[in-house]
C-alpha cells in the first residue's frame, strides 16, 4: 500500500461518508487496537529482558508511541479539514501554544530530557527546592521519591514529589549520579585544646582510609572517564584529615568520598570507629561550648604571674 493510497483512505473515512456514530465505532475500535498492539508489545520486551530499568524505558516508548498514533489517527477520522498531519500538527501546536502555555513548556522539557539526557530514572537529583531519586518519568511531569526535608544525611522521606517538566527548563538541576557518581563527605571532630590533637588526627586518618578507602579505589576510573567529558581535576582521592581551631577547641575535619546512598551507613561506622578509639585515649577528650574562669596567677605565664600581687595589685 502506497502511501497515497493510504491517504486517500483517510481523507474518505474524514469526509462525510461516514456518520457520527460509525465515526465513534471506528474510533473506539481504534483505540482498542492500539491498546492490544501495546500489550502485545510490552509482554513480548518484559519476557526477552529481566533489566527493571530495560523495561520500564521500553513501556514507555511503546506508550508514547500509541498515544501519538492514536492522536493522529482519530484526527484523520474525525476532522475532515485535517487533510495531511503536517497541518494536523501545525494547527494543534498553535492552539496549545496559545491555550496551554504550561503544558507546552513541559512537553518542551520532555523533549529537552530526552535529548540531552540530564538525568534518568534511577538518577538523584536536586532541582529547585525539591531533591530526591527519579522514580517516573512522563511528558508533562517527572516524580521524585524525596530525599532530605526533616531527615538527615539524604536518605528518603517517603513523600512521592511531582515536578513538572518545565522546571528543567528555569530551574538550577543538580545531578548526584551522572558524570561522576561519587560525592566528597565531610565529618567535623572537634577535640580540645589540652588534647594530643597529632594522636588525634593520626587516629582519624587511620580510620577513614578503613572505612572509606576503598570508594578512592573505585573513583579513580571514575575520574578518568568523567574528565573525558567535564573540567574535572582532583589531585588527591584518598581521605584526608585537615586541622582547624574554633572557639571550643581543634577542629580536625575527615574529607573523604562516598556514594550519595552510602553516605549515612559510612558517617555511621566511621562514627563508631571515632567513638571507640577516643574511649581508649585518655589524653583525647572531646570539645564542646564551655564557661571557662581564667586565673592569670596561677595559670598565666611565670612572667606575668610575677608582676601580680596576691591582693591583684600591679606593680609599674
Amino acid at each position: 500500500m502506497t502511501w497515497e493510497s493510504l491517504n486517500d483512505w483517510f481523507e474518505n473515512l474524514s469526509g462525510s461518508g461516514i456518520a457520527p456514530p460509525g465515526k465513534v465505532l471506528l474510533s473506539l475500535a481504534l483505540i482498542g487496537l492500539l491498546w492490544v498492539v501495546r500489550s502485545m508489545a510490552t509482554r513480548a520486551i518484559e519476557r526477552q529482558t529481566d533489566e527493571p530499568a530495560l523495561a520500564y524505558r521500553w513501556r514507555k516508548i511503546t506508550l508514547y508511541v500509541s498515544a501519538t498514533l492514536g492522536v493522529v489517527l482519530l484526527g484523520l477520522i474525525w476532522f475532515r479539514e485535517f487533510r495531511s498531519i503536517a497541518t494536523f500538527f501545525g494547527l494543534l501546536t498553535a492552539g496549545l501554544a496559545i491555550a496551554l502555555r504550561d503544558i507546552v513548556t513541559s512537553f518542551a522539557g520532555w523533549l529537552f530530557i530526552l535529548v540531552r539526557k540530564p538525568f534518568d530514572v534511577g538518577d538523584r537529583i536536586a532541582i529547585g527546592d525539591h531533591a530526591g531519586d527519579v522514580i517516573d518519568l512522563r511528558i508533562f511531569k517527572f516524580t521524585l521519591m524525596e530525599i532530605g526535608n526533616w531527615v538527615d544525611a539524604d536518605q528518603s522521606t517517603g513523600r512521592v514529589v511531582h515536578v513538572p517538566n518545565s522546571y528543567i527548563l528555569t530551574e538550577t538541576l543538580v545531578n548526584y549520579t551522572r558524570g561522576f557518581r561519587f560525592i566528597w563527605n565531610e565529618i567535623p571532630v572537634l577535640v580540645t585544646f589540652e588534647s594530643n590533637w597529632r594522636d588525634a588526627k593520626r587516629l582519624l586518618k587511620e580510620i577513614a582510609d578503613r572505612e572509606a578507602g576503598d570508594a578512592a579505589e573505585r573513583a579513580q576510573a571514575e575520574v578518568k572517564e568523567a574528565a573525558r567529558r567535564f573540567m574535572l581535576y582532583y589531585s588527591k582521592l584518598t581521605p584526608i584529615v585537615y586541622t582547624s581551631v574554633k572557639d571550643s577547641g581543634v577542629m580536625l575535619t575527615i574529607r573523604h568520598l562516598c556514594l550519595p546512598r552510602e553516605r549515612r551507613g559510612t558517617t555511621e561506622r566511621i562514627w563508631e570507629a571515632i567513638l571507640t578509639a577516643f574511649a581508649a585515649r585518655a589524653d583525647i577528650d572531646f570539645a564542646y561550648p564551655t564557661q571557662r574562669f581564667y586565673d592569670n596567677r596561677t595559670e598565666g605565664k611565670q612572667g606575668d604571674a610575677a608582676a601580680v600581687d596576691p591582693a591583684g595589685a600591679q606593680h609599674g
